[in-house]
């Protein structure tokens, strides 16, 4: 992963931690995953341990899930362009659930 602005250098150990992994299961459904980073500033506890991920069909409508779930919610990144070609966004709603929203079609 690039470094980004501001971002501190990752360490060695978390260079070899998984960014994203991605296992098809029937229907079309996706389970996906990550690693938490400590020297992000991640630190794993209920509550994060999961994220449920949307895959909306366009950006306005990643945007507006996103603002209804991330209403009241903390830990929040707004959704944006990322490298791998998503518009990429996270939140944490205010009841604990954690969202991921990854739109593809960049429509």
């Amino acid at each position: 992963m690039p470094q980004g602005e501001g971002m501190p250098p990752f360490s060695e150990a978390d260079a070899a931690k998984v960014m994203h992994v991605c296992l098809p299961i029937l229907g079309g459904t996706r389970i996906m995953g990550t690693d938490m980073l400590e020297s992000m500033g991640h630190q794993l506890k209920i509550g994060n341990n999961t994220t449920i991920n949307f895959e909306p069909d366009t950006k306005a409508e990643t945007d507006r899930l996103f603002k209804a779930l991330s209403a009241g919610g903390t830990d929040i990144m707004a959704p944006q362009d990322m490298f791998w070609g998503s518009y990429w966004g996270v939140c944490l709603d205010r009841f604990g659930i954690r969202w991921m929203f990854n739109c593809t079609n960049q429509s």
